[in-house]
């Protein structure tokens, strides 16, 4: 386990550690149907409340990324990483592409520059 929390960001602890599970679903480091960190690891880990662990996992939850089984570990739904790719694709991605388009109208960039570079950047990536 590899999740990492930055003290110093305005974004809760709770939604840091949401966040770095989702990343770790996305990457393959956990899978579907398989269990994933505790509570009670997480929060030993990253030296955190436990409850801020739970909330955390609770959020996963709600996203229906995670599931309770009653006397079993949480469990990493069927289907998750799709949610995650879906609900990054409506929000951090739109987000970014937003922060992108108003930047290069400030810089007085052309659609068809923005396209290019975007397109340079897509093939150059890995």
């Amino acid at each position: 386990m590899e999740l990492k929390i930055d003290e110093n960001s305005l974004t809760p602890i709770y939604v840091q550690i949401a966040d770095a599970i989702e990343e770790d679903i996305l990457n393959n480091k956990l899978s579907e149907e398989n269990t994933c960190y505790s509570q009670l690891i997480i929060a030993k880990e990253l030296k955190v409340n436990p409850a801020t662990a739970a909330k955390g996992i609770n959020l996963l939850v709600s996203r229906e990324i995670l599931e309770k089984q009653r006397g079993q570990a949480m469990t990493v739904t069927l289907g998750a990483k799709a949610k995650i790719i879906e609900r990054k694709k409506q929000t951090d991605f739109s987000d970014k592409i937003d922060e992108i388009v108003r930047f290069a109208k400030r810089l007085e960039l052309s659609e068809s520059y923005v396209l290019d570079k975007i397109s340079e950047c897509y093939k150059e990536a890995r």
